[in-house]
């Protein structure tokens, strides 16, 4: 460890670190436009200065290039040290006079006017780009060129550069954020969409997928990683204090033995681009119903403020009811949920804009707790309500007031009339469907699907939550659209289903199961085809098929298709049934 002293401060730091490292590790702020923690240090922008002490004199030197050295006496604030970064700050405010990060600077030091020629320039000549592409990104597609007056940070040749990909790590360093990618480049910038927020917002390769995502960890995209990629980079690795990226890690498949499975795996939204006609993807400000929940949240990518996608407030906005549910052509069932998070919707729209707020409807199904007294309060809010599914939303105009809006022609079925909405966005209240890998997951656990795909319950009233598979239960949208009192309620059943089944320590069997009658079965095997619960294996030493009691639920499929008779039902047999009938009839 290495001991010097600060401002009257000493501290200790390790061989090999900076005079600024030490101040800050005091605490000490030392200004500085040039330094990046990812880089080495280059002392460019000249702000950082300070004074060294020594026998024979004082000497002024920048801080993140000048290593602590032992003994060695520091003074960050002196007169000389204030004087030298006042006029460094001076020359670099006459060259950029609009950068924002050295108009700071020149306000906290009092400058008000520069002695010095004055430019327009945007780039300070940090080479934070310039260090970033070369050390960290192993490229170099950009590079200081000339000297004197005439140095600037350039591609080869001035000409777009064919090495760079448009990674973007040069416009994130840049502090004056001057970095212009399209004359470095004819590669476009690709953000990379941020899924919580709907792709609204972008996001590094090392990203926390939300704010409570469990494990709160962050994670690696290895597709975006330049490490990954190119081999390069690493920053993240070599700054984490807890030393806890491991680049060599693996994707692990773990097997757990389980006594009970709670399946949980909510739904989908429907792609409102599959109905051409209301617009989404194709024209700007058609949006679905998520991706307004995340605009108008704090959280969100404008921070809860609500505009188009050129920045505006819009005038009016419309919300279509039931895009893709109650409809013959895509799902016929009621999603349950669109018409109370519309009437949220138009809530907020009101709330925080001056718009005008259509809600098209095709029936207004406010069911749950409070939910009628909602729709009451949102009707004296001044929303528009129009009785009648929406034809068609187009940017076409007809007259001088639909130039440049989007354009909602609906039929209004009370009035009866067709109606053209001239509004500035256009929110969609899309169905709630399946996710897309149920089908396999019902293959896996061996779960039936009612006909909206939806996972189906044992029994709708008197085991809502039960699979027919036993020890498997059913939690939230999973089973069927529902909104969070529903999920929440449905949710703690399942976990009370699950414990109770652990706590007994044993299974209770069905008492009418099938049995093979071995002497009878000519091993066609057909029955184990047949069966949906995957309860018959076949005995190759016996050359027969054998039922699993524990998982056979007694349903008859394989009885009812056994072509040699051997397949029957215990406790169901046909004397039994015949008995029944006389008995009937006696």
């Amino acid at each position: 460890m290495i001991s010097l002293t600060i401002d009257g401060n000493v501290v200790e730091v390790e061989e090999g670190s900076t005079v600024l490292q030490a101040a800050q590790k005091l605490g000490i702020e030392i200004p500085t436009l040039c330094h990046h923690k990812s880089l080495l240090p280059y002392g460019a922008c000249r702000v950082c200065l300070v004074e060294l002490e020594y026998s024979w004199g004082t000497q002024i030197q920048a801080s993140c290039t000048y290593p602590a050295q032992d003994g060695l006496v520091v003074n960050t604030a002196s007169e000389r040290v204030l004087k030298t970064r006042k006029i460094m700050v001076e020359l670099l405010l006459a060259r950029c006079p609009e950068v924002a990060p050295v108009k700071q600077l020149a306000e906290q030091m009092d400058i008000k006017e520069v002695r010095f020629p004055k430019k327009n320039e945007d780039c300070i000549l940090c080479g934070q780009c310039v260090r970033v592409c070369e050390e960290r990104m192993g490229i170099g597609a950009v590079n200081f060129v000339n000297r004197g007056r005439e140095k600037k940070i350039a591609p080869a040749y001035d000409r777009h550069s064919p090495i760079c990909m448009a990674c973007g790590a040069c416009q994130v360093v840049c502090p004056a954020d001057c970095v212009d990618l399209s004359k470095i480049t004819k590669r476009t910038l690709r953000p990379i969409p941020l899924a919580f927020d709907e792709g609204l917002s972008g996001r590094p390769s090392i990203y926390v997928p939300f704010a409570q995502a469990v494990p709160n960890v962050p994670v690696i995209d290895t597709n975006t990683c330049m490490y990954f990629q190119k081999g390069t980079c690493q920053a993240c690795q070599e700054f984490c204090e807890a030393d806890a990226i491991d680049f060599d890690q693996e994707d692990k498949v773990e097997e757990v033995e389980v006594g009970a499975i709670i399946v949980a795996t909510g739904f989908e939204l429907f792609d409102s681009s599959e109905i051409f006609r209301y617009g989404y993807g194709r024209l700007d400000n058609v949006i679905n119903s998520l991706e307004f929940e995340r605009i108008s949240h704090a959280s969100g990518p404008t921070g809860g403020k609500i505009f188009t996608k050129d920045g505006r407030e819009p005038q009016a906005v419309a919300i279509l009811h039931c895009i893709g549910s109650r409809d013959e052509n895509y799902h016929e069932y009621c999603s349950r949920v669109c018409c109370m998070y519309s009437l949220k919707f138009a809530h907020l729209v009101k709330e925080k804009t001056e718009a005008e707020v259509y809600n098209l409807y095709i029936d207004m199904r406010a069911f749950g707790k409070g939910y009628e007294e909602f729709y009451k309060r949102v009707l004296g809010e001044g929303v528009h309500f129009i009785r009648g599914k929406c034809a068609e939303v187009t940017d076409v105009p007809e007259t001088d007031e639909e130039k440049g809006k989007l354009i909602v022609i609906a039929e209004d079925t009370l009035l009866g009339l067709t109606r053209r909405l001239p509004v500035d966005m256009v929110i969609l209240s899309s169905a709630l469907i399946p996710g897309s890998d149920s089908d396999k997951l019902s293959k896996i656990l061996g779960l039936n699907c009612s006909k909206g795909g939806f996972y189906l319950e044992k029994h709708p009233k008197l085991a809502p939550v039960d699979a027919i598979s036993d020890g498997i239960f059913l939690a939230g949208a999973c089973q069927g659209p529902k909104d969070i009192p529903d999920s929440v309620a449905q949710g703690a059943a399942a976990a009370a289903g699950a414990l109770s089944l652990i706590d007994k320590g044993k299974v209770i069997l069905e008492p009418i199961t099938a049995e093979i009658n071995e002497e009878r079965c000519s091993g066609c095997q057909l029955c184990i085809a047949n069966c949906p619960y995957a309860a018959i294996d076949y005995d190759e030493e016996k050359r027969v098929s054998v039922v699993t009691e524990e998982l056979c639920k007694g349903c008859g499929t394989c009885v009812a298709g056994c072509p040699s008779g051997a397949a029957h039902q215990k406790n169901f047999e046909d004397e039994q049934i015949f008995s029944e009938i006389e008995g009937i009839l006696a």
